[in-house]
């Protein structure tokens, strides 16, 4: 089966025999979000700007909060359990799954009305 994510087109094969994983799904999850453009549109308005050439990029930072939150997380800590799935990174269009200090210095760069002017539209727009 082929899918198209946000990092392009995926193949999808089914082995019934193999363990499940817990990102299984997330492909179907990040071809509704490519189709939407509901990802993109929030990536663009994300009010994170950095000048230095070895900051990572908002997709990366918000991509890594989006799995965070898929995968039931809920301490920072536990991002660094997402480091090694590439395969989910590439559905979400990412080029690395940001550390989990990283997370938190991104998302704490952001002031509150400035967090609230990017949330809200998202959220009505859901």
């Amino acid at each position: 089966m082929v899918v198209d994510t946000l990092g392009g087109r995926m193949h999808v094969r089914w082995d019934e025999g193999a363990a499940a994983t817990p990102n299984g799904q997330l492909v179907f999850f990040a071809e509704f979000l490519a189709a939407a453009g509901v990802f993109d549109r929030w990536v663009e308005a994300f009010p994170l700007a950095y000048t230095s050439p070895n900051a990572p990029g908002k997709r990366d930072v918000l991509g890594t909060l989006v799995l965070a939150i898929l995968a039931g997380h809920k301490r920072y800590a536990h991002v660094t359990a997402l480091r090694g799935d590439a395969v989910a990174a590439q559905a979400l269009g990412m080029s690395k799954v940001v550390s989990e200090d990283a997370l938190r210095r991104a998302l704490q760069r952001i002031d509150e009305p400035s967090s609230e002017a990017w949330l809200r539209p998202a959220l009505l727009d859901s």
